[in-house]
């Protein structure tokens, strides 16, 4: 053990003293430039590289938080809140632009570098660098903005297909889905239908074969009206044919209205949003279900929180939902998702996402046992108290607090 030690103590020893550099005398300019803290890909260095991107978020004289969410045209929205400190203590902006859906990841980064590029300006100019900064504006203004003829209607259509296999078993998948959404700061409506398939075959000594086959379609269609900034009204449809969960036909008619206790306006920073539903389901039964029935219409409720921040120690973002059967409100739902990225310390930072449910509402589980082969091939549900999935880690990154070189030989 003490051998491996020392091996790696010298190679440790020969890399340093093979990877020191002679300090050119641009080295004099680079230590006067803007630390910058920001999750910065290597376009984003080679393109802005007159500041220094720090790893750590106490030596940045401005750190960058940046957001997106996704634009009633299909495209995105991203926005970068530039927050200063130490020496630009008291300085902060907000900037941001938009992508439509049909553009480039070449397209969409050339942007994120223009708009960065502006926002950091008024941060670079209050260093020594900025007597070797040049502004200058590429094209003419138009004197009017031509209409939208679509109205702010998007449409979209996809297909895939997936298959694999081998001598003793062969898997074949297909999803497609239409769309039409319109979506404007004063109402959302977003419509799809869809269709999944999936068949596989499982062959085993030669003799026995085992098949398994699903389908699932459905119908969703929602509105949202919003009231003012912090209420909005709606409401939502859906329709559902499920082989798996024993939907022969399953139709929800659930009106709701929403509350977010921060304006909707500073949804891209933080939001805490309170959601109640309440509505008709109309159920069509492949099976007789565990409670003697082949249809019925029950009446149901929703109520949901939301909570997602944005700020410079990471961020968190957490549902917590309820739902029952009036029928009998022992056929309940409680469940939480939660995501969440936090520094914990300098170079130390803690990511977790995952989902917790307690299950008492399976209405449509086929009245008695599944047989093997359901069970292995997970043709039908089966019945289940609780739901989970998690996943957490750790990251560690320690050294130099100057991130600025890019180098992509031998890969990254």
């Amino acid at each position: 053990m003490k051998r491996i030690f020392m091996l790696i103590a010298l190679t440790i020893f020969f890399f340093r003293v093979f990877s020191q550099e002679t300090a050119s005398q641009s080295d004099t300019l680079r230590k006067d430039a803007l630390n910058v803290f920001m999750n910065a890909n290597d376009y984003i260095r080679k393109e802005i590289p007159y500041v220094n991107y720090v790893r750590d978020i106490k030596d940045a004289g401005v750190y960058i938080i940046s957001t997106v969410q996704r634009t009633g045209s299909g495209g995105s929205e991203f926005t970068f809140f530039l927050v200063g400190q130490n020496e630009n203590t008291g300085m902060r902006d907000t900037i941001s632009f938009v992508t439509s859906p049909d553009e480039t990841q070449d397209e969409t980064r050339i942007k994120e570098v223009q708009t960065l590029k502006m926002g950091l300006m008024r941060y670079v100019a209050k260093t020594p660098l900025s007597k070797y900064m040049n502004i200058s504006f590429s094209e003419p203004l138009s004197e009017t903005v031509s209409s939208d003829n679509w109205n702010s209607w998007v449409y979209s259509a996809s297909l895939y297909a997936y298959s694999s296999g081998q001598k003793t078993y062969n898997y074949g998948y297909m999803y497609g889905t239409l769309s039409a959404n319109r979506i404007t700061e004063k109402s959302k409506f977003q419509s799809s239908i869809g269709i999944d398939l999936q068949n596989n075959k499982n062959v085993y000594l030669d003799t026995l074969v085992y098949r398994s086959s699903s389908h699932n379609e459905y119908l969703d269609l929602s509105y949202v009206k919003s009231i003012n900034d912090h209420w909005s009204a709606g409401g939502s449809t859906n329709i559902q044919i499920s082989s798996y969960s024993n939907y022969d036909l399953n139709v929800k008619i659930m009106p709701g209205i929403e509350y977010d206790i921060f304006p909707y306006s500073e949804s891209t920073r933080h939001q805490l949003r309170l959601l109640y539903k309440v509505g008709l389901e109309i159920n069509n039964y492949f099976e007789e279900t565990t409670r003697n029935k082949l249809k019925e219409t029950l009446a149901r409720q929703y109520l949901s929180a939301s909570l997602s921040v944005i700020q410079k120690w990471g961020s968190v973002s957490s549902t917590l939902t309820w739902s029952n059967y009036f029928v009998d409100w022992s056929y309940n739902n409680l469940r939480l998702y939660t995501s969440a990225n936090l520094r914990i310390i300098k170079g130390l930072s803690f990511t977790i996402m995952g989902s917790v449910a307690l299950v008492h509402d399976q209405i449509s589980l086929p009245l008695g046992n599944a047989t093997l082969e359901d069970a292995l091939l997970r043709r039908k549900m089966q019945a289940t108290d609780y739901q989970y999935y998690t996943s957490f880690g750790f990251t560690y990154t320690f050294g130099s607090i100057y991130n600025n070189v890019v180098n992509p030989r031998f890969g990254n």
